[in-house]
């Protein structure tokens, strides 16, 4: 993991709202002997109008290539008006978020979807499907350009 640039600034902002996109179990999919794999997707959007970012992480659980257990979801960020127009290119009709801050956001809406996993899965046999710790500086490499 690199170190932390010193010279970073300081973003306000605050978690607005978690949203569960989507959640879904297929037992028919599901095999206990079977392989399994974990698809991991991320991404992310934005509101203009109410200055916020939003991040997605969705898992796919898949045993021998079929997927059993589907979690997607999302935490919406408020951004405080003067990061905001840092960030904001009118012209472009976009928003450049530091590679920084974009992976801050993306730690939270993982360790979030964890949470939602585990309260939709508490008491059954899928519980024991858990979402592993992942280095999000390995994803995200680069500062994040959002268009509208």
């Amino acid at each position: 993991m690199e170190p932390m640039d010193k010279t970073s600034p300081k973003i306000g902002f605050a978690l607005n709202k978690v949203t569960t996109e989507q959640f879904a179990i297929i037992e028919d999919n599901y095999n206990e002997e079977g392989d399994i794999n974990l698809e991991t997707k991320i991404g992310f959007g934005s509101d203009v109008d109410n200055k916020m970012i939003a991040v997605f992480t969705a898992f796919t659980f898949k045993c021998n290539e079929k997927a059993f257990l589907i979690i997607e979801a999302g935490c919406h960020f408020n951004i405080k008006d003067d990061a905001w127009e840092e960030m904001l290119d009118d012209e472009k009709k976009s928003l450049t978020v530091l590679k920084g801050f974009i992976r801050h956001m993306t730690v939270l809406t993982i360790g979030t979807t964890r949470g939602i996993l585990h309260a939709k899965t508490e008491n059954t046999c899928f519980n024991q499907f858990l979402l592993p710790t992942i280095n999000v500086s390995e994803i995200i490499r680069e500062d994040s350009t959002i268009n509208f």
